[in-house]
């Protein structure tokens, strides 16, 4: 009889191999399915409309546009895509599964961005703290879950911005293999910005914890890496200016006060990035956490930006708790012990087989979903109605709401205005929020003769409908829960002049 003994290890390292892996993998198979089975409110924002449209054309055309082809107010402007990539994504998701296609795209991004935050905390803490994390993350950030391009780029954004700051903890130059990750960033969405921007705050951290001897080599290495994440970003069809085009939208000036996700962060109700933000606070006052000045710095820059702006209330969510791990968990002692790398070829199998079941399990339950659950886009911003009755009456030139502008466009119908409103320019749209909201009924009636309007496609509760009910030359001719449609009164046009009355 002979008696033998395993490796512990290396058994152990296996385990923790697979453990680090299978954990991440099955959390975000969770939140994927979660949010496959509440796909509607993934369809409940217009932009998503002519975020289709965009790549349909694109597909169509075999080309990216430079000019605006969508509307007759802005028709030949200079106009590029900014998140050309994930348009085409969309709308060959579209194509092949009807609205099912982007809700399992979207799906599938949240899933992945769950997937690598957990990944990336698996040194800093335990499994269930790390799923608590990520599921308060989740929610602060579930408003601003839609199926718009942001969402197909957020996994690169956790991804690249979660590589600086591991690197940074490690005092090392980052890895270029993130070079790829902000490439497909630039690809997907203009917030790509964000990851340059970044990089120099990141690699002071570096260079500010490292060894004295080693700063000048760090220093140059995260210089030739920021160099290089100019040129990733440029990899996209409009070259150079990808980053002109991605930075337009910041000079909106007052417009972006007035755009809801552009708002400032609103505490006058609760929600969780206050509950978030005040726990926070809180737990760094009780424990009396320290922190580096670079990270001081990038926290409150993270901060700043979402309290100033609502649509970046996810970027806190998922790249703060980045920021503080390493040093929270040194300072709460659940820093784990780095794992110890297995044999080659004894840790790798089960993972891959552990990997190819999760994608299996997500791909089955898929399809059992999807062939018994129709999804659809929300009807509040698809004037299905409406908009037959306008073709029918062959109305050209159609003066309609911005969320209505996107419907338009995925019918065919060159629009007044839609939600890009890089394109427009502020003052344009300012007038056009004048006008819907009736805050001054002259520049509303100069709006439609400017544009020579036949037709008006609006909102039942919006000022601009009421007062066309009672202005000379409109006329009501359809109102449903959705929209009510207005057009110039060719009666009144048609009807001869009085004549003068005789005197005696």
């Amino acid at each position: 009889m002979s008696i033998s003994f395993a490796n512990p290890t290396v058994n152990d390292a296996s385990v923790r191999s697979l453990g680090r892996v299978l954990i991440p993998l099955l959390t975000g198979l969770v939140a994927y399915l979660i949010f496959l089975s509440l796909g509607e409110i993934l369809l409940r924002d217009s932009d998503t409309l002519w975020q289709i449209r965009i790549g349909q054309w694109i597909v169509e055309h075999g080309a990216v546009p430079y000019t605006d082809v969508h509307t007759f107010t802005r028709f030949g402007e200079p106009w590029m895509s900014s998140s050309w990539l994930s348009q085409v994504l969309y709308a060959v998701s579209y194509e092949s599964l009807g609205w099912a296609g982007p809700v399992i795209l979207t799906s599938l991004a949240i899933g992945a961005t769950v997937t690598i935050f957990m990944y990336l905390f698996a040194d800093y803490l335990d499994p269930t703290r790390a799923i608590l994390l990520v599921t308060l993350a989740v929610l602060e950030s579930a408003t601003h879950f839609l199926a718009r391009p942001h969402m197909l780029a957020f996994p690169f954004m956790v991804a690249f911005l979660g590589g600086l700051l591991a690197a940074a903890d490690r005092r090392s130059a980052p890895s270029w293999w993130l070079l790829p990750v902000l490439a497909i960033w630039a690809n997907l969405h203009g917030g790509f910005v964000l990851g340059l921007a970044l990089i120099g705050p990141i690699g002071l951290e570096a260079l500010w914890t490292c060894e004295r001897k080693d700063r000048i080599r760090l220093m140059i290495q995260w210089a030739m890496f920021g160099v290089a994440a100019v040129a990733a970003c440029c990899c996209t069809p409009y070259g150079w200016n990808t980053l002109i085009g991605a930075a337009k939208i910041l000079s909106l000036g007052k417009l972006l006060s007035m755009i809801w996700e552009w708002m400032p962060a609103n505490f006058a109700t609760w929600s969780f990035f206050e509950f978030t933000l005040l726990g926070l606070i809180g737990l760094g006052f009780y424990r009396g956490l320290s922190l580096s000045v670079p990270r001081i710095i990038l926290l409150l820059g993270l901060l700043w930006m979402a309290l100033s702006h609502s649509r970046n209330i996810e970027i806190f969510a998922f790249i703060v708790p980045l920021v503080v791990a390493k040093p929270f968990a040194e300072q709460l002692g659940t820093l784990r012990a780095a794992m110890v790398p297995a044999r080659e070829g004894q840790s790798r199998a089960p993972v891959m087989l552990a990997a190819l079941a999760v994608a299996v399990a997500g791909w089955a339950s898929t399809q059992v979903f999807i062939a018994h659950h129709p999804f659809a886009f929300l009807s509040s911003q698809t004037p299905v109605a409406a908009v037959d009755v306008l073709q029918k009456r062959q109305a050209q030139r159609i003066f309609s709401t911005s969320p209505f502008g996107g419907y338009l466009l995925s019918r065919d119908i060159k629009a007044f205005i839609d939600g890009r409103a890089e394109l427009y320019g502020e003052q344009f749209v300012l007038d056009y929020f004048d006008a819907v909201t009736a805050k001054d009924v002259n520049i509303l009636l100069a709006t439609l003769d400017k544009y020579q309007i036949d037709a008006t496609l609006l909102g039942p509760d919006l000022p601009a409908t009421r007062v066309l009910d009672h202005i000379a030359g409109w006329k009501r001719v359809y109102a449903d829960d959705v929209a009510v449609i207005h057009v110039r009164d060719d009666q009144r046009k048609a009807a001869p002049p009085s004549a003068p009355s005789s005197s005696n």
